[in-house]
């Protein structure tokens, strides 16, 4: 328990510029606050004492404004910033050095049992806002962009944008040096499109230009 805490308050001081030094993160992150009062309340529900880690969880809800059910599986190195409105449903399971960040939920859809909620692998971010909903996994080293919905499984080494979220990058090789946390360049479908648009209309210009020249040549 003390090592994986440990582990928490370094993923906070690797991916955090703001924060300075340890202490910050034990006092003043309730992303830290969460996931540590989510360890007691998970341990207290795999021993069965399932209504005393529900009152944790909420409590922990009302301190932070991050709601994480207590049957939820959370891995080592999990930094949640910012993490209001943050939901991590009951059948959930986050893999190692997950970075989530604030209005995201780990829901279902309402329409699956048993297991209704994604399984999130490691080094993943999940950004600002985005839905991640159903039963599916999120490949290692993925990327799920602010505001997607996603719907269906996310390979490694991805990324998903826009709603629904679809995949419209996919890196050759793992990400060995740590968790990409840039939110900003990444690729978007609206003007992928709309490139594709414009080059095609470039290219039917020239071709009307070269037969209106031929023409004008024959006559």
């Amino acid at each position: 328990m003390f090592k994986r805490v440990k582990k928490d308050i370094h993923a906070v001081l690797e991916r955090d510029p703001a924060a300075r030094n340890g202490w910050e993160v034990v006092f003043c992150y309730p992303g830290f606050h969460a996931v540590l009062l989510h360890r007691l309340a998970h341990w207290l529900n795999n021993k069965r004492l399932r209504f005393l880690a529900r009152v944790i969880s909420q409590l922990n809800r009302f301190f932070t404004g991050i709601e994480i059910h207590p049957a939820a599986t959370i891995g080592e190195g999990l930094f949640i910033d910012h993490g209001m409105g943050v939901v991590i449903g009951e059948t959930v399971t986050i893999g190692d050095n997950v970075t989530i960040y604030q209005g995201a939920t780990l829901g279902g859809t309402g329409k699956d049992i048993g297991k209704r909620h994604p399984t999130i692998g490691d080094n993943v971010v999940i950004s600002t806002g985005a839905k991640v909903l159903g039963p599916f996994k999120v490949g290692d080293n993925s990327k799920i962009g602010a505001n997607a919905v996603v719907l269906k499984e996310v390979p490694p080494n991805s990324t998903a944008v826009g709603v629904p979220g679809r995949i419209v990058r996919k890196k050759k090789e793992d990400c060995r040096d740590g968790v990409d946390l840039d939110q900003i360049r990444m690729p978007d479908p609206v003007e992928e499109q709309i490139k594709l648009l414009y080059d095609r209309v470039v290219c039917l210009e020239k071709r009307v230009r070269e037969m209106e020249e031929k023409q004008n040549e024959a006559l």
